[in-house]
């Protein structure tokens, strides 16, 4: 660790995250199944192979455009099973709770982890409540871990190893929705353009892929650090590159023009509603249709390719022709966004 401190970038999933994670972390409890680092640990039963993960959420404000604190916990922890090419089936939820909430705030953050939970198949079945002193917790926080089976076909999803060159990258959507509309929530901004959050469980969208799943070589969701985090961590020290199109890639207007007022780059903003896909170029075009079909993957995009040059860097094709390395986010670009 080259601070001595935690800093706030710590948390961002970028640079910082990376490397509180690998120095400590890792060093400390490293062993072969946490060592993937893949969105949910993967292991081994008598049958099959079970995904397990958990995350905490203390996103300001609980409540946003489009979503809350409750629907985030469940739809993030069910995204980390399903783009680990899990089935969910089953969450925990923990409660921290700052003495002094409304009974009533709490219960229509319970109602909508309900409501999620049921849209996506999945059930709450065990849980833990804490109450902490006035000021020592900002309203409430939640942790949820969620335990699925692994669809057979996609036990070494995680790992990358079947990536090739000439592959080629999809989004489901546009980026940035969510962490500019928490932004305009929590700084109150007058924006016309009413930003919404994408938060939503993908596992509906990710099961209509399942017949090419022998052409599916990567998943992940764009959350923390963005896409631009999630493509550099894809080629990290590994022996190919990535190539993208900065005018393939699907950015909402409210969300460019935000970002460029208030100095973000959209590739770095946070997700909840997005996978990232590696694909076999020959079902490329299957894979979009079939996602367009879905109402999560209608503005689907086939936004650049895995390349033999340049390993380990991922390079944007800019509007103007150019070409710039895409890193891991530094720093902390917005704070408690999830």
């Amino acid at each position: 660790m080259k601070s001595k401190t935690i800093l706030l970038g710590h948390g961002s999933g970028g640079r910082l995250s990376h490397e509180l994670i690998t120095s400590i972390f890792v060093r400390h409890f490293g062993n072969p199944i946490l060592n993937q680092q893949g969105d949910a640990a993967v292991f081994a039963i008598e049958q099959g192979a079970l995904a397990f993960t958990t995350d905490s959420y203390v996103v300001d404000p609980i409540f946003f455009p489009g979503a809350d604190i409750g629907k985030l916990a469940v739809a993030g922890t069910v995204n980390d099973l399903s783009v680990s090419g899990a089935q969910p089936l089953y969450l925990s939820a923990g409660f921290i709770i700052e003495e002094g909430l409304e009974v009533a705030l709490l219960e229509k953050v319970v109602e909508s982890m309900a409501t999620e939970a049921k849209k996506a198949g999945i059930y709450i079945v065990t849980g833990d409540t804490k109450v902490v002193d006035r000021g020592k917790c900002d309203k409430l926080f939640i942790n949820t871990a969620g335990v699925g089976m692994v669809k057979p076909g996609y036990e070494q999803l995680q790992s990358g190893k079947f990536i090739q060159p000439g592959d080629k990258i999809i989004i489901n959507g546009a980026i940035g929705d969510h962490g500019m509309a928490v932004m305009s929530a929590r700084n109150q901004l007058n924006i016309q353009s009413q930003l919404q959050s994408d938060c939503a469980s993908l596992n509906g969208l990710i099961n209509e892929l399942d017949q090419h799943r022998e052409h599916i070589h990567f998943m992940r969701d764009a959350t923390r650090g963005g896409l631009g985090t999630v493509l550099a961590e894809l080629c990290d020290k590994r022996p190919f590159g990535v190539n993208i199109e900065e005018e393939a890639i699907p950015v909402h207007e409210g969300v460019r023009g935000m970002c460029e007022l208030l100095g973000f780059d959209p590739l770095y903003v946070a997700n909840e509603g997005k996978v990232v896909l590696v694909v076999g170029a020959a079902a490329t075009d299957q894979i979009v249709d079939i996602m367009r079909m879905h109402p999560l993957g209608k503005e689907a995009f086939v936004i650049g390719e895995i390349s033999q040059d340049h390993p380990g860097k991922c390079w944007l094709q800019t509007a103007i022709g150019g070409n710039r390395i895409v890193d891991m986010l530094a720093g902390e670009q917005l704070p408690r966004i999830c």
